[in-house]
């Protein structure tokens, strides 16, 4: 499968502004990898008070679009998408690192790539980029859960 559109991405992830992290996926292999991009714009709501003076996207931002990339990835893998009866959840962040600040007018680069899936537990190593600069990284767990 290659990339996904705005409407594609709304098939898999149940988030909506302003917790939406994902423009478009710009490549995706079922089981393996998963390329995603944010535009950070200035019209971001966290910008007015992270920091008014000084705008700097919150690492624990960068670390959600990285996830909502790996959730895609999981769907796409197990050849499904989430119905109103579930929900996919952050079960664990390992290795978390921030390299440097992500600022409006950067595009995110979103990268994750399927470490394992054991019992309904999905483990990726993601990575976000900016210019081809590693801004953050981090192990992500994540699993399906009924509602």
């Amino acid at each position: 499968m290659s990339g996904l559109d705005l409407k594609g991405i709304l098939e898999y992830l149940p988030h909506r502004y302003p917790f939406l992290l994902v423009d478009r996926v710009l490549e995706m292999e079922a089981g393996q990898r998963i390329v995603g991009i944010k535009n950070v714009t200035v019209n971001e709501p966290f910008f007015s008070g992270h920091f008014p003076h000084h705008p700097v996207m919150p690492g624990v931002l960068i670390i959600e679009a990285l996830a909502q990339v790996s959730a895609i990835l999981s769907y796409v893998t197990a050849g499904r998408t989430p119905g109103d009866s579930s929900v996919s959840y952050f079960v664990g962040i390992d290795k978390a690192r921030f390299k440097r600040p992500v600022f409006p007018g950067d595009q995110l680069v979103l990268e994750a790539e399927l470490i394992r899936c054991v019992h309904r537990i999905w483990k990726f190593g993601a990575k976000a980029r900016v210019d081809g600069v590693v801004v953050a990284e981090a192990e992500l767990l994540c699993t399906e859960k009924s509602l």
